[in-house]
Order: C-alpha cells, then structure tokens, then sequence
C-alpha cells in the first residue's frame, strides 16, 4: 500500500467512527432529555398524589360526614312529625259549626 492509500484508509475510518460518534451523541442527547422529563412527570405525579392524600375526603370522614347529614334529617322529620301533631291537634279542637239555614 501507498501512503495516500493508507490515509485514504485512515480517513474514511476517522470519517466513519466519528460519524458513529455523532449519532451516538444525539441519541445520547434525546435519551437524556427524554430521562428528565419522566422524572420531571414522576416528581409531579408523586407531588399530585401527596396532595390528593391530604386534601381529598377518606372513608372514615365521608362516615362522618354522612352521619352528621343523617341527624340532621331526623331532626327535620321530627319538626315536621310535631307540626303535624300540631294540626290534627287545632283540626281536634274547633267546634262543630251548626248548618245554617
């Protein structure tokens, strides 16, 4: 081999692995920026929960809740069952009017 054969060898071997290298770095490169926004969803999505945690209703306040609602539903029964007591007890009470004629 001749000298500009052997440098044409060297050169497309230089051309090729730097070429490789290239590619590898843009891969590189989107791989990485690709790995922060997961991380960047998953400190969020972990953020998320967190709040959700803290702010949204467990079963056992739901239970509370529900029985304070109750409660407060008998109670109005029970002012509605007095009012009707209350009428009958008005309806009992007026005299018999006479027919008039």
């Amino acid at each position: 081999m001749t000298g500009p054969e052997i440098m044409a060898v060297v050169g497309f071997i230089v051309m090729l692995f730097g070429a490789i290298f290239g590619v590898w770095k843009y891969l590189d490169g989107k791989l990485t920026s690709a790995r922060q926004e997961t991380d960047t969803v998953a400190r969020d999505l972990a953020a998320h929960k967190l709040h959700a945690a803290e702010t949204f209703a467990t079963k056992q306040g739901m239970q509370e809740q529900t029985g304070q609602m109750l409660r407060a539903i008998e109670g109005v029964a029970s002012r509605i069952d007095g009012i009707s007591e209350r009428l009958d007890n008005i309806l009992l009470q007026r005299p018999a009017r006479s027919p008039r004629n």
